[in-house]
């Protein structure tokens, strides 16, 4: 299996934090957050991960890899040095096509959680099949600033809604998927279409009418780290387990 970390954002919503320094390298108690994920994917006997990023942080990634003495990670850079430039994610996704030649994880750089992903790629493994982390945010709020699933009995997803006025669960897919490597096909013809491609939470609720697609739901705790608040408060809870 094979891993691809979405790093490529400017992250404006945490400037000037992020002014310099790409948010999957702001620290949370004094580790990068991309080392929580990496901790969570190293579990998965993953032999080749890619950090897709820009050129503005590109050499803040190279920087941070030589430090970390990993061998399995390479950084890919797309053209971008600002917002206004910058592919998206699923843009930059389809690009790296020519690099996966097996299944593939996917993960954005900003995400922490406490679960371990063993059972997620076990579901996988099971069905052959793309599977969308998702996570209970338990607030119809909080629900609406994301992407919302329904699933039938078997886990399959029938309903994908990407930031929704009037949710109708609060079960939310972090951006946190595997699949199997012919649904980068799919990611092609998806950006062939013209549609948006800086939400993935679009593209999964397009692949959700073209095929099969199923949800694994995380327990734990997961932040997606997009605003002061929610780094605040992922920094206040691993302080408080140091």
């Amino acid at each position: 299996m094979q891993a691809i970390i979405l790093a490529g954002g400017f992250a404006k919503r945490l400037w000037p934090l992020t002014l310099e320094k790409p948010k999957p390298l702001l620290s949370v108690n004094n580790k990068p957050i991309i080392e929580y994920l990496l901790e969570k994917i190293d579990e998965l006997d993953v032999k080749d991960i890619i950090v897709s990023t820009n050129m503005k942080f590109k050499n803040n990634f190279e920087k941070w890899l030589s430090s970390t003495g990993r061998k399995n990670i390479r950084i890919i850079a797309e053209e971008s040095t600002k917002e206004e430039e910058k592919l998206g994610a699923v843009k930059a996704l389809a690009r790296l096509s020519n690099e996966i030649i097996e299944d593939c994880l996917i993960a954005a750089g900003d995400n922490i959680f406490t679960e371990s992903l063993v059972d997620f790629k076990r579901m996988f493994e099971k069905l052959k099949a793309p599977i969308v982390c998702l996570y209970d945010v338990r607030e119809v709020e909080l629900a609406k600033n994301y992407s919302i699933a329904i699933l039938e009995n078997d886990g399959r997803i029938v309903e994908f809604v990407e930031k929704p006025q009037n949710p109708k669960t609060t079960l939310i897919g972090t951006c946190l998927y595997i699949f199997p490597r012919e649904v980068f096909k799919k990611l092609n013809e998806y950006v062939s279409m013209d549609r948006d491609c800086d939400a993935p939470g679009r593209f999964i609720e397009w692949l959700c009418k073209e095929i099969p697609v199923y949800g694994y739901t995380m327990h734990g705790m997961w932040w997606d780290i997009g605003t002061i608040k929610s780094y605040e408060d992922a920094k206040r809870y691993f302080a408080g387990k140091r």
